[in-house]
């Protein structure tokens, strides 16, 4: 057995290569695959394991907003003054308003090409209207906006299902810590870093849960839409499918090149994650492992604390593309005229209640149907026809929602130098090697066989 100075010499010992099967990626797409099989083959049977998803997704929540909290409130106090702070959150927001309106042009863009709904009013009109959710339940406007912003009291904000709130009372708290004395900044901030990792033990269990929460979803999804709604909207959900890659790999590759990153490696760093939110089809069951994952490449606490929440809740690109798509789609299947003036207004709609929405799977629908009551001239029931394959149009927007939230911390990490360069290009090279090293690192730690971490008020950056 190596001594402690050895350690120190000689680096961490080698981490046993753990074999295919037991990474929790692999679980993922094994749990996906079985879904699909029994979907297909025992519909009946299938339909009755929604519960397991829902489940798991319901775990994920209960930790998604405490962790919000405190990594909003640990990445406010990492600045060490507000006016830092304030700098990168206007810089986001600009960010996420420009990526967000894109998203929304693209879609209306792709919609009109597509001709998508043309042909499919027999469809539409034959549609169950009791089958949709709700449209009161997502009234939208600027004063309900505002007014769903705000709770209306502080442990409101947590069992209100309203992510946005959480991020408000967090930036409140987070600025009001600021004006406290040093001293006691300091012994708050500690309080606040073991309860955040306490939170994140309490997720890392229920990720352990991963694969078969996506068994159970992805199994509901086929065995409940793989009839004839499916085959009816295929075309629409490929088109859609279509969209979302062009706006991944072209805009945001744009966005990346630009920046000087690899959108493929950016990927690849976090395809665990990615591949978890295709299966539960769910932005929030990969937070936890974001939130962490972004802080080890390099990305320092505060961007990392103030960009990922705050996207979650303002930059929701595939939500845009979702609802742009699929409005055009209610207002051509029910043959509804909608010219350049009209997709105008309802673009200006949709940049007002494409914010906020719930990042679970099911909150873009509902935001979808608050949108197509809004415009005031396109009818609610006929958002029914696309709820049948709804499911496997938001493993999609989920999956653009997450990752266009990586890729908005990396460039703006960089743009605003809250970023060690050196080591996210380590971390972008060999995703692999670099989190067994890191992890290596941190499980000697306690021994003191490795440098501590960088202070939480002096982030590390390269200017």
């Amino acid at each position: 057995m190596r001594s402690p100075q050895q350690l120190v010499d000689d680096g961490p010992p080698p981490t046993a290569h753990k074999p295919w099967y037991r990474g929790l990626m692999a679980q993922v797409v094994i749990a996906m695959a079985l879904g699909v099989a029994v979907g297909f083959a025992f519909p009946g049977f299938a339909a009755d394991l929604k519960i397991i998803g829902d489940l798991f997704l319901a775990l994920v929540k209960a930790g998604v907003a405490p962790l919000v909290f405190f990594t909003v409130v640990m990445g406010i106090a990492s600045a060490g003054d507000l006016k830092k702070a304030s700098r990168l959150g206007l810089v986001a927001l600009i960010y996420f308003e420009v990526v967000s309106t894109a998203a929304l042009l693209l879609g209306l863009v792709a919609a009109n090409l597509f001709g998508v709904g043309k042909g499919a009013g027999d469809l539409a009109t034959g549609a169950d209207a009791s089958q949709a959710p709700p449209a009161g339940e997502g009234e939208h406007g600027v004063t309900a906006f505002l007014r769903d912003i705000v709770p209306d009291n502080f442990v409101g904000a947590f069992s209100s299902g309203q992510l946005l709130q959480v991020v408000v009372v967090a930036v409140l708290f987070g600025v009001g810590l600021l004006s406290l004395k040093p001293h006691i900044q300091d012994r708050i901030n500690s309080g606040l870093d073991v309860v955040s990792e306490a939170f994140f033990g309490f997720v890392n269990v229920v990720m352990k849960l991963a694969p078969i929460g996506a068994f159970g979803a992805i199994a509901y999804s086929v065995g409940t839409s793989g009839g004839t709604m499916l085959l009816a909207l295929t075309e629409l959900v490929l088109q859609y499918w279509l969209v979302v890659a062009v706006f991944v790999f072209g805009v945001l590759g744009l966005v990346c090149l630009i920046a000087g990153f690899n959108i493929w490696r950016i990927l690849a760093y976090v395809r665990v994650e990615m591949t978890l939110v295709l299966g539960t089809a769910s932005s929030e069951a990969a937070l936890p492992g974001l939130l962490k994952k972004l802080t080890r490449a390099g990305c320092s606490k505060q961007s990392v604390g103030l960009i990922v929440p705050t996207g979650y809740a303002f930059n929701l690109d595939g939500t845009s593309l979702y609802m742009s798509i699929c409005t055009l789609f209610v207002a051509n299947a029910y043959g509804i005229p909608m010219g350049i003036p009209e997709q105008l207004g309802l673009l200006l709609i949709m940049l007002l209640t494409s914010k906020g929405a719930a990042t679970v799977s099911g909150g873009t629908f509902v935001v979808f149907a608050s949108t197509v009551a809004a415009t005031g001239n396109l009818p609610i029931e006929g958002t029914a026809v696309l709820f049948g394959v709804y499911r496997f149009m938001s493993m999609a927007t989920a999956f653009c929602n997450t990752f266009g939230n990586v890729v908005a911390t990396f460039v703006l990490a960089k743009w605003c130098k809250e970023m060690d360069v050196h080591k996210v290009r380590r971390a972008l090279a060999d995703p692999d090697a670099f989190l067994a090293e890191s992890e290596s690192e941190s499980e000697s730690e306690p021994d003191g066989t490795t440098l501590p971490a960088p202070s939480r008020t002096s982030p590390t950056t390269v200017r």
